[in-house]
C-alpha cells in the first residue's frame, strides 16, 4: 500500500474528524502554554522545600548537577507555603488532563507523518514533539499515580518525576517557540483557513468546534472540583471524590485527621514507644548528648502552635493545635544557645522512604518548629506519632518525621 492510502493512517484522508484544525487546536495548545509553565514552576518549588542540598537523607535526585542552579534555603513564612504551591501544583495538573488529552487526539494525525521528515526544521519538530507527547504522558501518568498513592514505579518517584519533567519542559519550550505564533494568529482569526490538521474527507459534524471544547472544559472542572477539596479542606474535602484524602475526615476527636502512614504500616512496635522503653536521643556540639524520657520532655516548657500537614501528593490538613518542646530549645540542651544549627531527625521506623529528614537552621530557629507530644488538646495517636513527632511550618509533610528516636544537631 502507498502511504497515502486512505485505509492507512499515514494519508490525510484516515482521519475524518471534522473537529480538527488549526484554531482548535491552538486553543488548547495556549491553555496548556500557561498552565504547563504553572506546572513546572510549582514543581520546581516542591523539589526545592525538601532542602535537597542541605543533607543527602533529603535529596532523592543524585548528580542533578546544573539542574539544581535555582535552590535556595526553603523558609518557614508563610506556614501554608507548601500547602498553597503543592495543592496547586497537584489541582491544575489533574484538571489540565483532559486538555492534555484533547490536544494530543486534535494533533494525533502529524505523529503519522509520512516522510518522517522534509527538512532540518521538520526533523527537529518531529523529535520534540515526540519527546513532548512522551513526556507528558509520563509526567501525568506518574503525577496521578503518586497523587493516588500508588507507587508503582520502577524507581523512586522523585527521580523519574524531576528528570521527567525537564526533558518534557525542554521539548515544550522548543515546541512553544516554533508553534505560538502560529498558534495566536489562528485563535485572532477565529474562523477561515483550518490549516494541514483539517481532515481532507470530514465526516458529518455531530458537535461544534466550541461545543467540544465545552466539553473539555466540562471535564476540567469536573476533576476541579472532584479534587481540589483535598488541598482546601473545609466543607469542600467532601467533594473530592477522586481524591485519597477527600470526604470526611478520618475518624473523630483530637487525632481525626488524614494521615498517609500509618503505624503499622511503617512498622511501629508499641513495646518500643512505651514509657519504660522509648527514650529521645539529642546529641550536639562536641558530642554532648542528652536522653530525655516522654515525661522528661513534658516537664519541660512546652509551646503550642497551629500548623498544617501539607504532602507531596497535593493533600493538606486543616491547621491543627500542636503542642511540644521548640526545636531550637532541645538544641540548647547540647550546647547550642545562640542560632541553633541544622538538625538530622531520625526515626524508629526501620525500612521506607524519610525515616530520617534533615532540616536547615532556619527551620529549627523558627518558634513554631516543635517536637510535638500533643495535638489539639490530646497526646498524639500511634498514627500521628506518639510517642513525639516533628512540626515545622510550611515543610513538606514527610520531613515533619513521627516516632522521633534520635535528633543530631549540628552543620550537616
Amino acid at each position: 500500500m502507498r502511504h497515502d492510502d486512505p485505509r492507512l493512517p499515514s494519508s490525510p484522508g484516515f482521519w475524518r474528524s471534522p473537529l480538527r484544525g488549526t484554531w482548535f487546536t491552538s486553543v488548547l495548545g495556549l491553555v496548556l502554554l500557561v498552565g504547563i509553565t504553572v506546572l513546572f514552576v510549582t514543581g520546581l518549588v516542591s523539589y526545592a522545600a525538601y532542602n535537597p542540598n542541605l543533607a543527602p537523607v533529603n535529596d532523592q535526585t543524585p548528580d542533578k548537577g546544573i539542574l539544581g542552579f535555582y535552590l535556595f534555603s526553603w523558609p518557614t513564612n508563610p506556614y501554608w507555603l507548601y500547602r498553597l504551591t503543592q495543592g496547586l501544583h497537584v489541582t491544575l495538573g489533574v484538571t489540565l488532563i483532559p486538555v492534555l488529552l484533547a490536544k494530543l487526539w486534535s494533533v494525533v494525525p502529524k505523529l503519522f507523518t509520512l516522510p518522517p521528515a522534509r527538512s532540518l526544521a521538520h526533523a527537529l519538530e518531529r523529535i520534540s514533539l515526540l519527546l513532548l507527547v512522551g513526556g507528558g504522558l509520563f509526567e501525568f501518568t506518574t503525577g496521578v499515580l503518586n497523587v493516588q498513592l500508588d507507587y508503582v514505579f520502577p524507581g523512586s518517584f522523585y527521580p523519574l518525576h524531576f528528570y521527567g519533567a525537564w526533558v518534557f519542559f525542554a521539548a515544550f519550550v522548543a515546541h512553544a517557540a516554533l508553534k505560538v505564533p502560529a498558534a495566536l494568529r489562528a485563535v485572532r482569526q477565529r474562523r477561515g483557513h483550518e490549516g494541514e490538521l483539517a481532515s481532507t474527507r470530514p465526516d458529518a459534524p455531530t458537535v461544534s468546534r466550541r461545543g467540544a471544547l465545552w466539553f473539555v472544559g466540562g471535564a476540567s472542572l469536573l476533576l476541579l472540583v472532584t479534587t481540589a477539596g483535598q488541598s482546601v479542606g473545609g466543607a469542600l474535602r467532601r467533594t473530592a471524590l477522586l481524591a485519597p484524602h477527600g470526604g470526611a475526615d478520618p475518624g473523630s476527636g483530637p487525632n481525626g485527621f488524614q494521615i498517609n502512614k500509618t503505624a503499622a504500616y511503617a512498622g511501629i512496635d508499641a513495646k518500643e514507644t512505651g514509657g519504660e522503653a522509648w527514650r529521645l536521643v539529642v546529641t550536639g556540639r562536641d558530642g554532648r548528648t542528652v536522653r530525655l524520657s516522654r515525661t522528661e520532655l513534658l516537664q519541660l516548657p512546652l509551646h503550642s502552635a497551629a500548623l498544617p500537614i501539607a504532602c507531596v501528593e497535593g493533600w493538606s490538613t486543616a491547621d491543627q493545635w500542636w503542642r511540644g518542646v521548640r526545636l531550637r530549645d532541645l538544641a540548647a540542651l547540647v550546647g547550642y544557645d545562640g542560632d541553633p544549627p541544622d538538625v538530622l531527625v531520625e526515626s524508629i521506623q526501620l525500612h521506607g522512604a524519610f525515616r530520617r529528614a534533615a532540616l536547615r537552621a532556619n527551620q529549627v530557629a523558627d518558634p513554631r518548629s516543635l517536637l510535638a507530644l500533643q495535638v489539639n488538646g490530646e497526646d498524639l495517636s500511634p498514627d500521628h506519632g506518639y510517642p513525639a513527632r516533628v512540626i515545622v511550618p510550611a515543610a513538606p509533610g514527610v520531613l515533619n518525621t513521627k516516632w522521633v528516636a534520635r535528633m543530631t544537631f549540628g552543620d550537616l
